[in-house]
This record gives C-alpha cells, structure tokens and sequence, in this order.
C-alpha cells in the first residue's frame, strides 16, 4: 500500500514539473531569426566609432565577410548594387571585416573594390565577442537581415545573390 502511494506521489510531482516547463517560452538563442540584433560598438575605416544603434529605423543587412574570403568577394558587387539601389529607401549594409589585417590593409581592399557602403572592423577579441553575439559565426560570409525594429528577420551563412537577397529585404523597406 506505501509504494502505491509512493508512486503516486512521484507521478504527481514528475507532472507538475513536466507541464511547468513546457509552459515556459524559451529564450532564443543568440542571433536567431526572430531575436533582437546585439548592439555593437565597432570602427569604420576613418577611424570613427559607429555603433549599431546608429542605423537605427533603417533595414540593414550585417555582413561578417573576410578580405581573403572567396565567397565574400563574389557578394560584394550584388551588395554594391543593392546599395546603391535602395539606400534611398532606408537600407544600410554593415560589412563587418574579420581576420583581415589592419584597417590600412582593409581601406585599401575597399578602394579596390569599389565598396560603397559601411566597412567596420575592431580588435580580434571585441570581434570575437560580437560573433558570439550572433549565434557564433562558423564561416564567411554570413549575413544577417535586420528589420528597421532591430529584429533578425534572415540569416544566410555562404554567398547569395542580389535576387536572394532582394526577395527578403524587400519585404522590411
């Protein structure tokens, strides 16, 4: 009669436990779609601090991108003619340069190429922090679609092109 109860008891309890935590939401994890875009405070290639909250009620698509990335060069005339189209309408792209030498050696990249939007870079371990922030970026290029709320609303991690991109950004403009 005692483990009769006994299990009854421990049935109770294993339910109680059960239904409270499949009540609560679960917090999102960092950089997911969905979730709020971190703040970062980085430097751009004049050597001015520019901060997330800059571009704020704007739709920005954040671009972790190397200078020795394949992939990254292949993007980087779509997102040239990205911007150049839709600036105008509030679009601002972030490049976010990682482990790409000096701000020098990533100016002179960025002349080269012609880059006509935001280039930041910023020392290995703030980078490494503002990676983590975004869910850790495993490889270049990863973009991420940032509604003008600050919400992620995409994240594509390789290369896409204009037309991909497009198809979502226009969406938040």
């Amino acid at each position: 009669m005692k483990n009769k109860y006994f299990l009854l008891l421990v049935a109770l309890i294993v339910i109680v436990f059960w239904s409270l935590a499949c009540g609560q939401k679960k917090a999102e994890p960092a950089g997911a779609i969905g979730s709020g875009a971190a703040e970062f405070s980085l430097i751009n290639l004049n050597g001015e601090e520019v901060t997330l909250d800059q571009f704020k009620g704007k739709v920005i698509m954040l671009n972790f991108w190397a200078t020795w990335c394949g992939p990254c060069k292949s993007e980087i005339p779509d997102f040239i003619n990205i911007y150049a189209k839709n600036q105008k309408d509030g679009l601002e792209i972030v490049g976010v340069a990682l482990s790409s030498g000096s701000a020098t050696d990533i100016q002179k990249f960025v002349e080269s190429w012609k880059i006509n939007y935001t280039v930041l870079t910023g020392d290995e371990k703030y980078l490494q922090d503002l990676t983590n922030k975004y869910g850790g970026i495993r490889g270049v290029p990863t973009t991420f679609l940032i509604d003008r709320k600050g919400t992620i609303r995409q994240k594509w991690v390789g290369a896409r092109t204009e037309k991909i991109f497009m198809a979502e950004v226009e969406k938040y403009l």
